[in-house]
């Protein structure tokens, strides 16, 4: 499936083929028909990844105190790895979507496959 994703260290925003997530307990897994694409924080998250790392530093000061006790704790070279393995991580965009339902986990109620429903999902083909 298709997926909206963005990248933490350049900002660059991408469509990619993801695996398809399943239904798990006490979730419903939808296909998306719409999704809602806020300029505002969608903004925000791309203007964040196209920030040099002081930018970003400035933008995360609680991110900051926790990289400095890291380093106190597990040495500066680890934590930078981490860091930067962090920045390399993709980041599903999106927060909010409407769809059908095409499963649903294990333990839910009150719904039905082909419901139509609103969720806090990413932007994706399903979710």
């Amino acid at each position: 499936m298709r997926q909206i994703l963005q990248s933490l260290r350049s900002g660059a925003t991408s469509l990619e083929q993801v695996p398809c997530p399943q239904a798990r307990p006490g979730h419903l897994l939808i296909e998306t028909s719409r999704s809602l694409i806020s300029a505002g924080t969608e903004r925000m998250l791309v203007d964040f990844g196209k920030a040099g790392l002081i930018d970003k530093a400035r933008q995360e000061p609680d991110r900051v105190r926790m990289v400095f006790d890291k380093m106190r704790t597990d040495g500066v070279l680890p934590t930078l790895d981490s860091v930067r393995n962090k920045l390399d991580q993709p980041l599903p965009m999106g927060y909010s979507n409407v769809g059908r339902i095409l499963a649903i986990g294990a333990g839910v109620t009150g719904f039905t496959v082909g419901d139509r429903v609103a969720s806090n999902g990413k932007h994706a083909e399903i979710v």
